[in-house]
C-alpha cells in the first residue's frame, strides 16, 4: 500500500502541473514579463504566508499540525525584504490582494482556526513546492532581472537554515506518513490539498489577466 505522502503527491500531480504551466507562470519563467509582474506575484505570496505563519505559534503545540511547524521554513521576513527591494521602503502602503488571493487566505485561516489537518494540507502544498520548484523561479529571476544571487528580491526562495533540501523533504514526508489521522480524515486532507492547488491556480489566472502578453 502506498504511503500517505505518496498518495498526496499522486493525487495532486495533475494540478501541480497545471500551476506550473499556467500562462502567467510560463510567461514569467520565459522572461516575457517585466519585474512588475514578478513583484505583483511576490505581493500575493506575502498575503498567503502571512495567513500561514500568523497561525504557526498557536498551532505549534497542536498534536496534528504541531510537528509541521518548523522555524527553518518560515518565509514572511524573507518576503518582506524582497518586497522592500522590489517596491521600496513604503511597500506596505500599496499592498493589495487579488480576489483569488483573498479567497485563498480566507481558506488557510479557516483551516488554521478549525481544522489543523486541513492546515497541514496547505502547509505541504506551499512549503514543499517552494523548496522544490521555487528554485527554478529564483534562478530565472536572478538572470532575468539581475537580482544578486540568493539576495534581495529572491530571498523568499532561499532556505538558509535547510542545508540539505532533499533530506528535509524526506523528513517532511515521513511526518506526513505518520500524521495523526484515520483513513477518512486522510481522504479529507488529500481533498484539501487539491483545493489548495485550485486556490493557487486561481491566483495565477488572475495574475495572468492582469499581465496579459500583448499579441
Amino acid at each position: 500500500m502506498d504511503s500517505f505522502s505518496t498518495v498526496i503527491r499522486t493525487a495532486s500531480h495533475e494540478q501541480h502541473m497545471d500551476a506550473n504551466t499556467s500562462a502567467f507562470m510560463t510567461d514569467l519563467l520565459g522572461g516575457r514579463l517585466g519585474v512588475d509582474a514578478y513583484a505583483r506575484y511576490t505581493e500575493q505570496l506575502w498575503f498567503v504566508y502571512e495567513a500561514l505563519e500568523a497561525a504557526a505559534g498557536r498551532l505549534a503545540s497542536d498534536p496534528v499540525a504541531g510537528p509541521f511547524i518548523r522555524p527553518e521554513l518560515m518565509r514572511l521576513s524573507s518576503l518582506e525584504r524582497d518586497m522592500a527591494h522590489l517596491r521600496g521602503p513604503g511597500w506596505r502602503a500599496s499592498l493589495s490582494a487579488l480576489p483569488a488571493t483573498r479567497a485563498y487566505t480566507d481558506r488557510v485561516r479557516e483551516c488554521a482556526e478549525r481544522w489543523p489537518a486541513g492546515y497541514v494540507a496547505h502547509h505541504y502544498t506551499r512549503y514543499l513546492g517552494d523548496l522544490s520548484g521555487g528554485q527554478v523561479l529564483r534562478d530565472k529571476a536572478e538572470r532575468t532581472w539581475g537580482f544578486a544571487r540568493k539576495g534581495d528580491g529572491v530571498r523568499f526562495y532561499v532556505f538558509e537554515q535547510i542545508p540539505n533540501p532533499a533530506a528535509f523533504k524526506r523528513e517532511y514526508r515521513e511526518l506526513l506518513d505518520g500524521i495523526r489521522a484515520d483513513d477518512l480524515e486522510k481522504q479529507r486532507v488529500v481533498a484539501e490539498c487539491k483545493r489548495a492547488f485550485a486556490l493557487n491556480i486561481a491566483v495565477l489566472q488572475e495574475l495572468g489577466e492582469e499581465f496579459p502578453l500583448s499579441a
